[in-house]
């Protein structure tokens, strides 16, 4: 598919750098959603956290029945043939509170759209059980989210990450290739490190350093909270001195899940090997900006060859940003774009 160029995204003027509109609407942005918790377990006896919002009968573009708050109820099966759910992914050490993401199910809801956000393990609010926790390259749990959505009985199902969760989306995709299940028909995702490795290094830059240190102290926090748990299963040897994000991935990720390294771990999980083999619709948004990105997180040669993959890189955005300009900044452009490639493909 060609890339999408130029972008229409203009941000508003107080926002004048990539740092500004990644912080502050993750600090001020507000978003409230009534969500409905469902907790399933998983074969390796863990547990998935599951937050649901359902679309509004008035929204435009679908057929809606009433009476869809009982999914367990009759009828369950004539609903779900004429609902579409978007089941989304948050970023690293989110959850489905964040601004991003809520403010992305409200948008979506208001246009008649079911909405499934889950939490990763450990990020719902209360540890998982095994020592294991969540990596960029995990599409396991998505599989079973999205088997459980089908067994729910959904015929049309979207997929809509941000950041991390945007790669394991997007590596979920081209794992599945052409034998992915005919109900999931599109996919959408925002700010997305497609080469882990580069962009990794990115984060370790003198301008990043705020998000490093962020996203060391809720990592660090979490692998101590589960050794107070796990004694003798989850060491901490070594990781007081962690700095970064990479250094986190090679002492404590990589050999938690089975990867020899670091290195080993960014290689195997980039979503970027895995885009030719994408057979859905599916929109990549990367603002060129965005301070968590690489220069190869934006393929734009690989962009125009690829048959099912759309790009577009805004030159403004930030990280998760896109604050809208003008008076209105109630729903982000973000929301407005991936609504419009869902119902329209462009």
């Amino acid at each position: 598919m060609p890339l999408l160029f130029p972008s229409d995204y203009r941000p508003p003027a107080h926002l004048w750098n990539g740092h500004l509109q990644t912080i502050i609407p993750a600090l001020f942005r507000k978003v409230s959603v009534s969500y409905t918790r469902e907790r399933i377990e998983t074969p390796d006896d863990d547990f998935l956290d599951l937050d649901w919002s359902y679309g509004n009968p008035s929204g435009s573009g679908h057929l809606h029945l009433s009476g869809f708050e009982n999914l367990t109820g009759v009828g369950v099966q004539t609903l779900k043939d004429v609902r579409t759910l978007v089941i989304l992914s948050h970023g690293l050490e989110g959850d489905s509170g964040r601004q991003y993401l809520a403010g992305m199910v409200r948008h979506l809801t208001a246009n008649g759209f079911d909405c499934l956000a889950w939490n990763y393990r450990s990020c719902s609010g209360e540890m998982n059980r095994q020592a294991r926790f969540y990596h960029l390259g995990e599409t396991g749990d998505l599989q079973l989210v999205i088997d459980y959505a089908l067994q729910k009985g959904y015929k049309h199902i979207n997929l809509l990450g941000f950041s991390a969760g945007g790669n394991v989306t997007l590596k979920y995709l081209g794992e599945q290739g052409k034998a992915i299940h005919p109900a999931i028909e599109k996919a959408v995702v925002f700010s997305v490190p497609l080469h882990l490795t580069s962009a990794s290094r990115r984060l370790e830059a003198w301008d990043s350093q705020i998000y490093n240190q962020r996203f060391n102290r809720t990592l660090k926090r979490k692998v101590f909270e589960k050794a107070a748990l796990m004694p003798g299963v989850i060491h901490t040897e070594g990781l007081q001195k962690v700095r970064t994000l990479r250094e986190f991935d090679n002492l404590f990720t990589s050999r938690l899940h089975g990867f020899r390294d670091a290195e080993d771990y960014y290689e195997q999980s980039s979503a970027l090997h895995y885009l030719d083999k994408i057979a859905i619709p599916t929109l990549i948004v990367n603002a060129k900006n965005d301070p968590f990105l690489s220069r190869e997180c934006f393929p734009e040669e690989l962009a125009r060859q690829l048959p099912n993959v759309w790009m577009e890189f805004p030159t403004q955005g930030g990280h998760c940003g896109f604050t809208p300009a003008g008076p209105n900044r109630t729903v982000y452009w973000s929301e407005e774009r991936a609504l419009r490639f869902l119902r329209n493909t462009n």
